[in-house]
């Protein structure tokens, strides 16, 4: 007897091969000139002698079936999970089945839905399509564990990333990152697929979505046009989250970022080079290649395209300063009255009356209360009005004189409502008009009675010069409970008391 795979091999000779084959028979031909005559092996001339020419029906051994109840009871319990469905029959019920053969009985039984179709599916074109988005990552710089944006800008075709980090991500950043990585390319692509963002996005989904017209007009500067992707259609841009997920497994483990300039320095060495000559997918494309192939087709940039830009009015001290963003930038000449701060992405422009007066440089990430000049003038002589100063030095030397007194330290650093580093300088200007003693003795008397006011403080002190060493105990008039005042707030709860009825010292 043939095996299995030769009575379905030779099922599919066709009919009329076969017919001829028996009819050769008859007339008393060999079945080893049969074969040789019609091109097929000599069993396979056999089979169809001793099946008279004739198609038989043949039925697949491995065809499985599987018991329709116990799917559904599985499908229920594995909450639809079809893989863990094919753990249990495999694991539990020893029944051994391949993964796609399990989906496909379950949709011809109607118990799971048809796969869901990808949206959009548009072919590779050059030129045509580029992917943003952004992510929020929890990173260490330095030892600090911070929370980051990563934004990233994908070329679809050439596969081409770039990449930044930022504290904060909103509009006029985005717009910051978009020059950025299209002035590094020097050329854009028609689309950019985006999601729902309502940083580009003004109302509607998908492509019902409209763009904000401030996102608009910018995208034309460049030749490109905002395109969001269905809701729930990540896989419209695919490229860009898989990007995402290369960060994750590629640029972030195994290197440390001393700040946000380093880790900005690594991403744009990581995305911009390393990237481009690596392989890419199963194709084994290379970025920098693919681009040279891409870049005809793409829209080139105009030359000396001005970078995005948002205006500040700000006023300017006695001293010359204007404020920005946490620092002060010396405004040279007499003049006082106010100005424009023009802030671009890495930069600002100090400006009166259409004239452009200074340029400074945004400082580092995390530089904050820092006084600058423009290179070339020399330093002014006096620091900015507004500007803070800590008392750090104060507080120390404070804590310098008597564990009780940085008691009292903390007792004010823990009292709102206060300007800290001024109370702070002026405590210690009070604690070098009188003895250690003296200012010991009335700090703790301010400390046990929950006073931080310099005037009370001062007047204790007072009081121990003209009575003596030993104040006497503060008198309360018992009386209070009678009070109209007392009775109205009767129903809150009873102050502890207790910490006056404490002797002074003890």
């Amino acid at each position: 007897m043939a095996p299995s795979s030769t009575v379905y091999g030779n099922s599919m000779i066709e009919a009329d091969k076969r017919k001829a084959i028996f009819l050769l028979h008859q007339e008393g031909m060999s079945a080893r000139d049969i074969a040789k005559k019609l091109g097929v092996s000599r069993n396979t001339a056999r089979t169809i002698i001793e099946q008279q020419g004739a198609i038989p029906k043949t039925i697949r051994s491995d065809k499985q079936r599987l018991d329709e109840e116990l799917l559904r009871r599985l499908h229920q319990e594995c909450q639809g999970r079809i893989q863990r469905m094919h753990e249990k029959l495999t694991e539990e019920e020893g029944i051994v089945v391949t993964y796609s053969t399990l989906t496909r009985m379950l949709r011809e039984l109607g118990i799971s839905s048809p796969p869901k179709t990808r949206c959009d599916h548009v072919p590779d074109e050059p030129g045509l399509e580029m992917q943003h988005d952004t992510t929020i990552y929890h990173i260490k710089l330095g030892e600090q564990p911070v929370r980051l944006v990563a934004s990233l800008m994908y070329l679809r075709y050439s596969k081409r990333r770039y990449l930044q980090f930022y504290r904060s991500f909103d509009r006029f950043k985005m717009k910051g990152f978009f020059h950025q990585a299209l002035t590094f390319w020097g050329v854009c692509a028609r689309q950019c697929i985006i999601d729902n963002t309502n940083l580009a996005r003004l109302r509607g989904l998908g492509k019902e979505a409209l763009i904000v017209p401030e996102m608009e007009a910018f995208a034309k500067q460049y030749g490109f046009q905002f395109i969001c992707h269905a809701l729930r259609h990540a896989n419209r841009k695919a490229g860009e989250e898989r990007s995402f997920w290369t960060v994750e497994t590629n640029f972030l483990p195994g290197r440390t970022f001393e700040n946000l300039e380093d880790m900005n320095r690594q991403a744009l060495h990581w995305s911009t080079v390393r990237m481009e000559h690596r392989k890419q997918g199963k194709g084994g494309l290379i970025p920098a290649k693919a681009f040279e192939h891409e870049r005809p087709c793409l829209i080139g940039l105009p030359n000396h395209l001005p970078g995005p830009y948002r205006v500040h009015a700000r006023g300017v001290d006695e001293y010359g300063y204007a404020s920005f963003d946490g620092n002060f930038y010396w405004v040279p000449g007499e003049d006082r009255q106010p100005v424009t701060v023009i802030e671009y992405a890495a930069r600002i422009k100090i400006s009166r009356d259409r004239q452009c007066l200074a340029e400074y440089p945004l400082p580092a990430d995390g530089v904050h209360n820092q006084p600058f000049h423009p290179q070339g003038f020399p330093a002014p002589r006096y620091k900015p009005r507004y500007r803070k100063q800590p008392a750090h030095e104060e507080e120390k030397q404070l804590r310098a004189i008597s564990p009780s007194v940085g008691g009292y330290v903390d007792f004010i650093l823990q009292t709102p409502g206060i300007y800290r580093h001024e109370h702070l300088r002026r405590l210690l200007a009070l604690s070098r008009k009188m003895s250690a003693p003296l200012f010991i003795q009335s700090v703790e008397r301010a400390h046990k009675y929950r006073i931080a006011d310099l005037p009370t403080l001062q007047r204790i002190a007072h009081l121990y010069l003209e009575q003596g060493q030993d104040l006497p105990r503060v008198q309360v008039d018992e009386n209070f409970r009678q009070r109209e005042a007392y009775l109205e707030g009767s129903l809150t709860e009873q102050p502890d008391l207790s910490i006056y009825q404490t002797p002074l010292g003890s």
